[in-house]
């Protein structure tokens, strides 16, 4: 499906790849690079080059090619399941598991070992996503609902928009944070000088974190629990970055000199939703991994 953009006076003189990237979300500025080069973009109906600089007035069309379909294969990926009835389950998702496929990366995610585990799953979110109604990061720890039927997926989509979820995640912070709790409110969006990341921008969508102290670690490290009362890409991550006190191990937001922990230090512990059949509220958690666990144990040691 083609989609078509006009060049506004703050992105002329750019390069074509430049000034595509700031006037969407959906692509990145490799992906149009890639478009580029291809011929999947035209500007005022005509190809051009990658060095192209656009002109106020252009009419830049993009006719991405279509994605090629991609085969799930169910595996035995021996997942964790917490509860499961003939509505819902929940897995307690291992670090280092993608959620779902994507190219280039088909086997080994949470999908694949879903669909060995139960063959019933959700379809409102296509074949790539049977089921999932929500993520977390691939380096990322812990509780996720999925829906069993289109019924159950649409009561925990509503959920999830009426924000009566309950999604509590523990992460280990750079910094010492002097206050025993606090609330960030700031819009997240697409980082307007990085498109592999997110950040907090004027037109981001509305996005709260609310946190509280769990422990401190001298003036080095601060322990929190972080409760989610909307659910943005990265959204814990780029708002304790925001204010200061960015996740140890965070590849993407946190400093270079940090734990070498293969990820964020980031834990969905707490979970609870109200059934979507028996309108029961149902509330899990799942206890920190082990390595999460011995690192906090080495701090202490060591504070």
């Amino acid at each position: 499906m083609s989609a078509t953009f006009t060049v506004t006076a703050e992105v002329k003189g750019e390069r074509i790849d430049k000034a595509l990237a700031s006037m969407q979300q959906d692509w990145s500025r490799t992906q149009i690079q890639g478009f580029v080069q291809d011929g999947f973009v035209v500007v005022n109906g005509q190809a051009i080059k990658q060095k192209y600089k656009v002109k106020e007035g252009d009419v830049i069309t993009v006719t991405p090619p279509e994605p090629e379909p991609l085969e799930i294969i169910a595996e035995d990926l021996n997942l964790e399941i917490v509860y499961e009835d003939s509505d819902v389950l929940v897995v307690n998702k291992p670090k280092g598991m993608v959620v779902h496929p994507a190219p280039g990366h088909t086997t080994g995610t949470l999908v694949n070992g879903l669909m060995y585990h139960c063959k019933d799953l959700s379809g409102i979110n296509g074949i790539m996503r049977p089921g999932i109604v929500h993520r977390i990061d691939k380096d990322t720890s812990g509780l996720l609902m999925v829906a069993k039927n289109d019924k159950a997926h649409e009561s925990l989509v509503q959920q999830l928009v009426d924000k009566t979820v309950t999604r509590r995640y523990t992460a280990l912070v750079h910094g010492h944070i002097p206050h025993d709790k606090g609330t960030i409110d700031a819009p997240i969006g697409r980082d307007t000088k990085d498109r592999q990341k997110m950040g907090v921008v004027d037109n981001g969508k509305h996005a709260v974190t609310h946190f509280q102290v769990i422990g401190r670690f001298g003036v080095d490290y601060t322990l929190v629990e972080c409760r989610l009362e909307t659910g943005r890409t990265h959204q814990i991550r780029v708002h304790m970055n925001y204010i200061g006190y960015p996740l140890v191990g965070d590849p993407k937001y946190g400093p270079k000199k940090t734990i070498d922990f293969s990820g964020q230090v980031l834990h969905a512990g707490i979970l609870g939703f109200v059934h979507p059949t028996t309108n029961e509220y149902l509330e899990f958690e799942a206890p920190l991994p082990d390595d999460y666990q011995q690192l906090l144990e080495e701090l202490k040691k060591n504070y």
